[in-house]
């Protein structure tokens, strides 16, 4: 048995609220002119707000992944969505830099949630050489939220002012809470779950049982004893940056270098985020075709990443090119490797740790990512206010993903870690 519409109802749940978190995230990205010259940012005041949330995303990430684990995945995704919903309705109230700063903050420490109930549930629900695939269906949503929230934003705030697309769109997740109560039970207590299938399910259970044989308690501690902890962390740290900042200036580098205002914006970025999701889809299939094709884990998670980290080198050459359609491909492409990366380096992290520990360790990989983008965010809007062009962050950006790369390649050896008692 390979699959039953159980399961990919999970993915189809968790799907959605991604889907909903990109669309959530990515609203003031796409409002910046606007709230620019409404409320007088300066590029400088973006970057820390978009930097506000970058912290408190890595704050919620940290405790958010060991909630998770403590109070199961049912609960725990509820939680998360419930708050970053309320983030997201708090940016309609507020006008000043320190005010978006704040919704920003209860913004990300809901959305924080988000992935490591994502991995978490799918580690529950499907065994590893299927982790991949799902991995990157389900994380395809944050392009198709990306693709989204251009369409909806645009029409709002047309018609209704941009103060009203935060409204619409953080009512979103509430209605996702009252599906995800009706929908979702774990494998042990979902009644259209039949013994066959519970067993495919838990199939790798017999070697992880093996390895930790007493589904003991696991420390943070513990998890920082091993380096495999370090390099995934270090590789979140360098890489996750680069999508934030696809997603919060792609809209303002398409203005501001190729005079692409809010209406015409929206073709671009749906062509950009259309590509990412085939690559999140296709990043987690070829990597479960090498593992179908008799080649270890090891093997098809770093080859994997090393052939789409290659595809983002001509990313460097984007503020050179003046056809906005050739640059609109080369970032859809860039955005497409980023999706691929994810798909691998959330599957890393179950194919590693132990179950009851996913939640945890993807919530500290994370921090890496919220720190790095936290950083990054306040980089770049200090450069654009001192450059005025986006030379230097596309050239930095296009070399992260063989950093990335050879960090696992170096420290990672793909296998699940032994906990001692």
């Amino acid at each position: 048995m390979k699959s039953t519409n159980v399961r990919w109802t999970v993915v189809a749940l968790i799907f959605f609220a991604t889907t909903i978190n990109y669309i959530d995230r990515q609203v003031i990205g796409l409002l910046k002119p606007f709230i620019q010259g409404d409320l007088g940012w300066t590029e400088a005041d973006y970057g820390y707000i978009v930097t506000a949330f970058q912290i408190a995303y890595g704050i919620g990430m940290l405790v958010g992944g060991r909630m998770l684990d403590y109070l199961g995945s049912k609960k725990g995704y509820s939680i998360a969505i419930i708050v970053w919903s309320i983030g997201a309705l708090l940016h309609a109230t507020v006008r000043s830099v320190t005010g978006f700063g704040a919704a920003r903050a209860i913004l990300g420490l809901g959305e924080a949630g988000n992935f490591p109930a994502a991995v978490k549930v799918i580690a529950e629900w499907f065994p590893k050489r299927d982790r991949a695939f799902a991995t990157g269906m389900f994380n395809s949503g944050t392009t198709i939220g990306a693709i989204i929230a251009p369409i909806i934003v645009t029409a709002i705030t047309l018609q209704w002012g941009w103060r009203w697309a935060f409204i619409v769109t953080g009512l979103l997740g509430f209605f996702w809470v009252i599906f995800w109560w009706l929908l979702y039970h774990s494998p042990e207590k979902d009644p259209r779950v039949n013994t066959a299938e519970l067993e495919y399910i838990h199939s790798d259970d017999s070697l992880e049982n093996s390895e930790n044989p007493e589904k003991k308690e696991i420390s943070w501690r513990q998890l920082f004893q091993h380096r495999q902890t370090y390099a995934i962390l270090f590789s979140r740290f360098v890489t996750d940056w680069v999508w934030w900042f696809f997603l919060f200036w792609t809209p303002d580098f398409l203005n501001k270098t190729h005079g692409v205002d809010l209406k015409s914006t929206v073709l671009p970025l749906i062509i950009i985020y259309t590509m990412s999701s085939i690559g999140g889809i296709y990043g987690g299939h070829v990597s479960s075709q090498f593992i179908r094709f008799g080649r270890s884990i090891d093997f098809a998670r770093k080859t994997t990443i090393l052939l789409f980290a290659l595809l983002v080198l001509p990313l460097n050459a984007v503020p050179y090119i003046h056809n906005i359609w050739i640059v609109v491909l080369i970032i859809g492409l860039a955005t497409s490797t980023h999706q691929a990366w994810a798909s691998n380096i959330f599957t890393i992290v179950s194919d590693v740790y132990p179950k009851q520990m996913v939640g945890s360790m993807t919530g500290i990989s994370s921090v890496g990512g919220a720190v790095g983008g936290a950083l990054a965010s306040s980089f770049v809007g200090l450069v654009l206010e001192w450059t005025g062009n986006y030379a230097v962050i596309f050239m930095i950006a296009s070399c992260m993903y063989l950093l990335a790369w050879l960090t696992l390649r170096l420290f990672v050896p793909i296998r699940q870690i032994q906990f001692k008692s």
